[in-house]
């Protein structure tokens, strides 16, 4: 990817853009919380908001060069060893501070010590890492998972694991014999007695499991609408993990649409929901979950419009759900995993995502959309050919119009007049999303104002208007459409 490609691309998990070299303190942060996740790259001389390549002195290249080695070897521990480069791009010069992904984490600011001084990375932001995440970092160092961890509360012979038995023998034909659970590194010897994992005690049924993992659930919902307003159903799924995603997955197929339709002299049944991949979704979810997040469940949220799928933990650093056809694996739990093979719930590894990508391609009327939100990660299928019934419309309409008049700035009521910029562009982009190249036409401007930029970036805070790529806000291909609430405001200002 070259220079060009990657200033339009947004800040995230692995990219920050400075306009000048940052604090102390602040670049040791993105230091330490590149090298605790994926990695990253820092440009210093490229402002963000608005992007633009602002340069540094040529002069003082090597000087800033010079502090930015001396920062990170003084403030953070252990040793970080980044790559820095000297880049030109239109005329103007450029640091590129490359952080690789660390293989001795946690990695944190010396004079904070590791509690305090840890730090991840979480969208575009900075985070202090909690205990919990913490104790993650200091696993990977060890190459272990949380779930093949030991717990000596009770030893295996006591444990409730008779459902499981059961699911094993019909699912695989076998027995769950003493060899087996050694096998699947489901139990481990501690001192002459076996002692479960916390796999095994997530596929129990034992008292142990609600107690330790109460929060290893799937909270299903189906809400009226578009919004989280109103429920028409709900389902909380409280049972071992290895009947959790067929339990969710049956709730979405009792609330989703199934039609017909003739083709040549035969009928053809069709979801309205490409069903296989909202399958497949379910079951990372809950596979690849991170169950060492307490308290955060897996969420599955069913609207008018879209199938919404959220798991507890980012994605793992070497996923990329931009290449799905690829046949990428990477395992957060290296011994859940493997049973789920075993069990037939996922059939081949690395075969996942390339099986939603093949039949997204059935289904145009649908997108998929993902991003990561805190330290979840969420997917959603998205009905592009979804349109509000009237009798909702006139309900959101009165809504709108109450929340308008209570909460928009008057700076902004004021704005929005049938003959200014803000209406212009709403009514620009009312049948079709456009870039802002497009929109800047459309006004009859041959290129694109400050002025635009402002009105473009206003409308939406104010949720009038929406981002068609939200994940990469500087993207090449970026477009701009309505909102539900844009569209309903442009409604009440025809009146």
């Amino acid at each position: 990817m070259n220079i060009k490609e990657i200033l339009n691309q947004s800040e995230g998990r692995r990219l920050e853009f400075k306009a000048e070299l940052p604090e102390h303190s602040d670049l040791a942060k993105t230091v330490v919380a590149f090298a605790n996740d994926a990695g990253g790259d820092l440009y210093i001389g490229v402002a963000d908001d608005p992007r633009e390549v602002v340069g540094l002195d040529e002069d003082k290249l090597v000087t800033i060069e010079e502090k930015i080695s001396n920062i990170i070897f003084d403030r953070c521990y252990p040793a970080i060893l980044p790559e820095i480069k000297f880049i030109s791009e239109e005329n103007k010069h450029l640091i590129q501070v490359t952080v690789f992904r660390g293989s001795t984490p946690p990695y944190y600011l010396k004079e904070k010590g590791k509690l305090q001084g840890t730090f991840i990375r979480v969208g575009s932001a900075n985070r202090l890492a909690d205990e919990a995440i913490i104790s993650e970092l200091e696993r990977r160092r060890r190459n272990i998972s949380f779930d093949s961890e030991v717990i000596l509360d009770k030893p295996v012979n006591d444990l409730n694991i008779d459902g499981f038995k059961a699911i094993f023998k019909e699912k695989t034909g076998e027995e769950l014999s003493d060899q087996a659970l050694r096998k699947l590194d489901l139990v481990k010897d501690m001192q002459g007695a076996e002692y479960p994992t916390n796999a095994l005690i997530l596929f129990s049924d034992d008292p142990l499991r609600n107690s330790l993992f109460h929060y290893a659930k799937v909270e299903c919902a189906r809400f009226k609408g578009v919004s989280i307003d109103d429920f028409i159903d709900q389902k909380s799924i409280t049972t071992n993990i290895a009947t959790q995603a067929e339990e969710a997955y049956n709730f979405v197929l009792r609330h989703i649409n199934k039609g017909a339709s003739v083709e040549g002299v035969y009928t053809v049944s069709r979801w309205e929901y490409p069903v296989k991949a909202i399958r497949e979704a379910i079951r990372n979810a809950v596979v690849h979950r991170d169950y060492s997040l307490t308290g955060k469940d897996v969420k599955i949220a069913i609207y008018d419009d879209m199938v919404e799928i959220t798991s507890p933990g980012l994605l793992p650093p070497s996923i990329d759900y931009a290449a799905m056809e690829s046949r990428q694996s990477d395992a957060r739990n290296k011994v859940i995993a493997p049973v789920f093979k075993r069990l037939g719930i996922i059939d081949q590894w690395g075969n996942g995502l390339k099986l939603i990508a093949d039949e997204m391609k059935e289904y145009p009327n649908i997108e998929l959309r993902w991003r990561e939100v805190g330290l979840s990660f969420q997917v959603q299928f998205v009905r592009l050919d979804y349109v509000l019934n009237a009798e909702r419309i006139k309900d959101i309409q009165q809504e709108l119009q109450q929340e308008l008049q209570q909460e928009l700035q008057q700076e902004l009521q004021q704005e929005l007049q049938k003959a200014t910029l803000y209406s212009e562009v709403l009514r620009c982009i009312v049948s079709n999303a456009l870039s802002r190249q497009d929109i800047s036409l459309a006004l009859g401007q041959k290129k694109v104002s400050g002025q635009l930029n402002k009105v473009i970036q206003k409308l939406i805070a104010n949720n009038l208007i929406e981002r068609t790529i939200p994940e990469k806000p500087n993207h090449p291909a970026q477009k701009f459409r309505l909102t539900e609430r844009g569209q309903l405001f442009l409604g009440l200002l025809a009146k």
